[in-house]
């Protein structure tokens, strides 16, 4: 057995039986892949370090309460938690819900989603179906329809395209919150066949595919926000991140032709696209990104 799925909620949904899993999973099964969906509240430092000594992705629920009749969502506690998962390199993400309970509304969701993607999750998933959204006084059935479009763009266009090192830096030239970014290209996705209306499936395609969808969508909002200048810089982020992500995830090599440094694109300054514009020197390059036994590396070719 090399991957194991937790799903037993009596234990998932309890700090202290959940502690005890852990170190069991960890002193019985060291090299077993653990996947588990866990409420926030119970992942306290001690749970954390626990999770920090196995190999595991985690899914948070990210949702908010209802008091009163308005819907809560607390920001502090989620970054909190955020903070602390990506302190101990942890890989994690979200899983989201829209219009399951009172007060929600499609400016929340929207809300909830920015925030969420602020914090570098490594992908985002939603509930099937939404976790059976229903019409109310705060969430219109067109509303119900425009935040399932939004949702099914973010797993494609976030998580099927591996878009976590990058996704923030480059909407920062575009001045546009991911949620509208999102919107935008699920409108785009019905025009291109590929969308959750023409029943297009992610799963189906490969991250080659996913990633020049991005780029050609990408292409598009440079330059519809009069910042195609800067679209070369956002290619070659993209481009590289995916060849490592493919070296990673599949073992496959990749060339990919480059207009700048390969390390001054993986590196800090890549965080913001502008600056890096104004202040790196164009070199143009071919280089093969490979697994070289241990980990993923770049050489000139």
């Amino acid at each position: 057995m090399t991957e194991f799925t937790l799903t037993d909620e009596k234990i998932l949904s309890h700090r202290g039986n959940l502690l005890k899993f852990l170190e069991e999973f960890a002193e019985k099964r060291p090299d077993t892949f653990l996947s588990l969906s866990v409420d926030a509240g119970v992942l306290d430092m001690d749970v954390c370090r626990a999770l920090s000594e196995i190999y595991c992705s985690l899914d948070i629920r990210l949702s908010g309460a209802e008091k009163g009749g308005t819907y809560l969502f607390d920001k502090r506690f989620f970054s909190r938690r955020a903070q602390t998962l990506n302190t101990l390199g942890l890989v994690f993400g979200f899983l989201m819900d829209f219009a399951t309970q009172v007060g929600d509304g499609v400016r929340l969701f929207r809300d909830r989603l920015d925030f969420a993607l602020s914090l570098y999750p490594n992908h985002v998933r939603f509930f099937a179906g939404g976790g059976r959204p229903k019409p109310s006084a705060t969430f219109s059935t067109q509303d119900i329809e425009t935040c399932r479009r939004i949702a099914f763009a973010c797993e494609v266009f976030y998580t099927y395209g591996r878009a976590v090192p990058w996704f923030i830096p480059v909407l920062g030239p575009l001045k546009i919150s991911p949620s509208k970014f999102l919107q935008d290209f699920s409108e785009w996705q019905k025009i291109n066949n590929c969308s959750i209306e023409n029943g297009w499936n992610p799963e189906k395609s490969t991250h080659s595919e996913i990633e020049k969808m991005q780029l050609r969508f990408l292409k598009f909002k440079f330059e519809e926000k009069g910042r195609a200048d800067l679209f070369e810089v956002a290619s070659n982020v993209v481009r590289l991140n995916g060849a490592f992500s493919r070296c990673f995830g599949e073992g496959e090599e990749s060339v990919v032709e480059l207009s700048f440094n390969p390390d001054e694109l993986l590196g800090f300054g890549a965080s913001d696209i502008q600056k890096f514009a104004e202040n790196s020197i164009q070199e143009n390059s071919r280089v093969r990104v490979f697994w070289d036994g241990e980990e993923a590396r770049w050489r000139y070719c």
